[in-house]
């Protein structure tokens, strides 16, 4: 009954309380706004400013960049089958390379214009930025102290296919192994062996590269005769052999200059010896020394001179060997008399005289 009566006696808020009310908040929400509009406009406008130089600067460097690498193959191409082109990279695995290139630099680019761009806009909102800068600070040096091989793999990677030290297809000796290079990567190079296995070798691993397939091979071949073959018959002989070859396909192709015969490289009192080179493909020089090889062979059998090897010959003259000389020497133990025999004979027991 009491609580009846206090409720009835006690006011209720009308309409209009609730009406000052809105009106108050409203008007402080515009004054509010209006005080922060120009701010907001500015925050805004400078936000929307970096976006569009970012955007506009990223696409101006790939469109760049893509231009360069399109020139690049375009000389690539105007040389491709020319004298000087065949002294160069061809046009497949330059193109390759330059895609390469062009794909690590635009990534690299883009992150670089992103990433300042990101802080940037964060500044903007007044965000506090240095315990941000601090934090990926100390996150990139504690993954460069514990990824150091990988940067290290990944530099090494990156410098190989801008200078072109090898590509696909290339056989080099990277030290630690050596093969026919059949993948390059950033981190690792895969070889292929001389008997079929791959290598996985880490770039950070080559301390240095011997490439076979670039600029030119040099064919050697030594032929061994007798001192007393004329000079001259020999030198002839080559010649023959080595004309004939260059006119012949494939190897007009492979060899990229005449076959010259350097003289006499070593004169010993069994032997002679004349050294035959010869310019060729790179790469290719195994196979012509031992087309060269067996070109000289059948010339020189065919002029009566002889090859000879390491092992000197034997002479008409020279005495025929000791039939007995792979006979043992008699033993000492063949006589019964001899002293060896009596000293070896065994001791006769001794009989009981008191028998």
């Amino acid at each position: 009954m009491h609580l009846s009566v206090l409720l009835a006696a006690t006011p209720s808020p009308g309409p209009a309380g609730s009406l000052e009310e809105a009106a108050e908040q409203a008007g402080n929400a515009a004054g509010w706004v209006e005080e922060n509009w120009s701010t907001w406009l500015s925050t805004g406008l400078r936000i929307l400013l970096i976006v569009a130089v970012a955007v506009t600067l990223r696409y101006l460097i790939r469109r760049a960049l893509t231009n360069l690498i399109d020139r690049m193959n375009r000389s690539a191409q105007a040389v491709e089958g020319t004298a000087l082109g065949g002294l160069l990279v061809n046009a497949e695995r330059r193109r390759q390379r330059s895609e390469a290139i062009g794909s690590v630099l635009r990534s690299v680019a883009s992150f670089m214009i992103m990433g300042t761009a990101a802080l940037m806009v964060l500044g903007a909102f007044k965000i506090n930025l240095a315990p941000l800068l601090a934090s990926a600070g100390v996150a990139g040096v504690a993954l460069g102290f514990g990824a150091r091989n990988l940067v290290t793999d990944f530099l090494s990677g990156v410098f190989m296919i801008l200078e072109d030290q090898y590509g696909v297809g290339d056989t080099i000796d990277a030290g630690v192994a050596s093969g026919e290079v059949i993948e390059v990567g950033l981190r690792v190079t895969k070889l292929r062996g001389d008997n079929g296995e791959i290598w996985y070798v880490r770039n950070g691993e080559v301390k240095r590269i011997g490439n076979l397939s670039q600029g030119w091979s040099t064919a050697a071949v030594d032929v061994t005769v007798r001192p007393t073959e004329k000079l001259e018959h020999v030198r002839e002989a080559i010649t023959t052999a080595a004309e004939t070859m260059t006119k012949e396909e494939p190897w007009s192709e492979r060899l990229w200059g005449p076959v010259e015969v350097l003289g006499l490289d070593a004169v010993l009192l069994d032997s002679m010896t004349v050294r035959v080179t010869a310019k060729t493909m790179p790469g290719k020089s195994v196979g012509v020394e031992r087309e060269l090889r067996w070109r000289i062979k059948q010339a020189l059998d065919d002029a009566g001179i002889s090859m000879i090897g390491a092992v000197p010959l034997q002479t008409e003259a020279e005495s025929t060997a000791d039939p007995t000389a792979a006979m043992a020497a008699p033993s000492a133990y063949a006589s019964a008399t001899s002293p060896q025999s009596l000293a070896a004979t065994p001791i006769p027991p001794q009989t009981n005289l008191n028998k």
